[in-house]
Formats: C-alpha cells, structure tokens, sequence
C-alpha cells in the first residue's frame, strides 16, 4: 500500500491513511483468517485420523515399529497406531517363487544358472522352479538386507553339490525325484542355520537336457541303446522263465536216476560185504576146504573162455583145442583146428596142421 501525509481524515497511525481506502483490521479480513485456520485443522484432523489406522489382509502379515521396537502383527483387520511415532510394514505371507536357469518372462535359458557339471563330467543345462514364504516377518524385515538374495544364492550352491554327485543319467532320466528330494533337505538345514525369516516350500526341476544339439542327439543314441537293451533284458528273461521248468525237470530226473543207482550200488555192495563177511566165517571155520571151493569156483569161471594148445617135443607142431569137449561134451568127442607154418590142414576125429603136411586122426584126438 501506498501512503500519503497530511491527510487525517482516516484513522490510519500518525496521520497516515491507504490511498485505497481499506482499513487494515477490517471484518472481512479476520473472517477469511478464521476459514484458513478451521481449513488447516481439519486437514490436520484429516491426516491424524488417517494415519491411526491401517488394515491386514487375510495373505499378510505385518510388523508394528515403535520408536525402533519391531512387533509382529499376524491378525487380520483394521488396527490402529499411533501416527508419526509407530510405523507398519507389510509382509506378504502367500506362497511366491522365482525361477533358477532360465527367465520366468521370456522363457529364455540362463546359462551362468543352468549350465552344470555331473559326477561323469559330463555338462548339463537344468532348470529349477523354487517356491518359499515368509515365515517370520520381523525376521524377513530385520534379520537380513535381501532374504531373497541369500534363499536364491543358497538353492544354487545347494543344487551344484547334488548335481555333481550324480551321474548323467540320474539327472535326465531316472534320478529327478531323489535328486529333488536331496535338494530341499540340503537348502532346509541351510536356511535353519540363517534363520531370516524365510521358508521353502518346495523346488522342482523344470528341465534337463544336454547344453548342444549334438550332445543331446549322443544323449537320445543313448536312450535307445539304454531301450534297446531294455527291450533284450526281458526277451532273455522270458526265455529263461520258458527253459528253466524243462531244464528243472530234466535234472530232477538226473537226480532222481543217480539217486536210484546209487541205492542199487550200496544195496549190491551190502550184499558182497554180507556175502564175503559169510565167506570168511566159513574160510575161518576150516581154511583148507574153503580155498579149494573157491579155486573150484575161479577155474569154472576162468576155463570156459580158455584154448588148450599142445606142442610136440621137438616144438613143430602147434594144436589148439577149446577147453569146453574137455568139460563135459555130449559125444565125449573134441573137435579142434590147428595152424602150422604151412597153413595146411588135416581132418580127423581131431583136426590138426603140421608144418610140412597133413595128418588124419582116428577121431579121438590126442589126449592131455
């Protein structure tokens, strides 16, 4: 405002009056004062009112700060603080995941993840899918800067080791569940000895396969030897169930054949020993008769089968006889050839050859 001197027609101070006329402690002004004040302390109101409460959700949990004091808030609802003293932080509770080897948006394979090493050295590209929650949310707020950053940094060291401790073929084919289930148990007593307030729910490969195409080509040659062999497996198997009752019943038959002649054998042996033990009380009871029955018995044995040959003195003439006219003949005749140097032949009662000729019996022979 601009003010002029000597003009006191106005009520200004020391003669001094506006040259717009306003007064300066007019009602006009003071009311308006009295709207900005009101204006003011309902939006101070406003704030303070919206700032006492906060809400929880059923999947949430929350932490209560009070002047640096941390305080779990696990029911769900409307809760109530006090505005710039106590603070909230909100846990969400429901189960969540991130991926290990490849990109969960684009799908796209990470090798510096994925890429590992087997207990065969051979490489291998394989994908995990873990899933965790926030057990303890003071602890996922306060006990650690990133317990993600340390869940994710511990499910790959985790995964490395059982990876490497298992051949090729375990981790593409067979192996998956026992692997998986080795995995969890490693990365559970990991996170109990970090104690952050984090929980892992499970993990789970994804995919595994070889990390070239020519590799993985070698690895699908492999699967259908690994068929292939498979496949001659049971043949041989079900030829083996076909064969063995035949072959079983063949040797029971054996067994039994061999059973039975080695019971005749002893029972035959039993009868010689009998026989002989029968022998010898009689040899023992008078020795001399018995060594001439037994010679008796050899010489009907021996003699049947033997030629008598006679020699004349001056050793030119060879006749062999069979021994069986001797031993009782039905016309008390003997009938014999003989063979000389010559080859010639003579006939009579006995035959007989000479060396130099022939002779004729009278049909009785020559006696011994």
């Amino acid at each position: 405002m601009n003010y002029r001197k000597g003009d006191f027609s106005g009520f200004g101070r020391k003669g001094f009056r506006t040259v717009d006329g306003d007064q300066p402690d007019s009602p006009k002004k003071k009311f308006n004062g009295k709207i900005l004040g009101i204006v003011i302390a309902a939006v101070v109101v406003l704030v303070l009112i919206g700032g006492s409460f906060y809400e929880i959700k059923e999947q949430e949990q929350a932490v209560l700060i009070t002047l640096g004091q941390a305080q779990p808030v696990t029911e769900p609802g409307l809760h109530f603080k006090i505005p710039f003293i106590q603070q909230v932080k909100k846990v969400n509770t429901t189960i969540q995941g991130f991926t290990i080897g490849y990109s969960e948006d684009t799908n796209a394979v990470d090798e510096d993840e994925s890429l590992m090493i087997t207990s065969d050295f051979n490489f291998i590209d394989v994908d995990f899918y873990v899933e965790y929650r926030y057990s303890d949310p003071v602890k996922a707020i306060y006990a650690s800067r990133n317990p993600l950053g340390i869940l994710r940094n511990i499910s790959q060291s985790c995964i490395r080791t059982v990876i490497g401790s298992y051949p090729v073929d375990d981790v593409l084919t067979t192996g998956k569940n026992e692997i998986q289930a080795s995995i969890k148990e490693r990365i559970l007593k990991e996170l109990e000895k970090q104690d952050i307030g984090i929980q892992l729910v499970n993990i789970t490969i994804q995919d595994s396969e070889p990390p070239t195409v020519e590799v993985m080509e070698a690895f699908k040659a492999v699967e259908t030897a690994k068929q292939g062999k498979e496949t001659a497996l049971n043949n041989a198997n079900k030829y083996r169930n076909e064969q063995l009752p035949s072959a079983q019943a063949q040797a029971d038959g054996i067994i039994k054949d061999a059973e039975a002649r080695k019971t005749e054998r002893i029972n035959e042996a039993t009868a010689q020993v009998a026989r002989f033990n029968a022998m010898y009380e009689e040899y023992s009871k008078n020795p001399a008769v018995t060594r001439q029955r037994m010679f008796y018995e050899a010489m009907e044995d021996v003699l049947p089968g033997l030629k008598v040959i006679i020699e004349s003195p001056s050793g030119d003439m060879q006749t062999i006889y069979p021994i069986e006219p001797f031993l009782g003949g039905t016309d008390g005749t003997a009938e014999g050839q003989g063979t000389g140097s010559t080859g010639n032949t003579g006939r009579g009662g006995a035959d007989g050859t000479a060396s130099t000729g022939s002779q004729e019996g009278n049909g009785t022979g020559q006696e011994m």
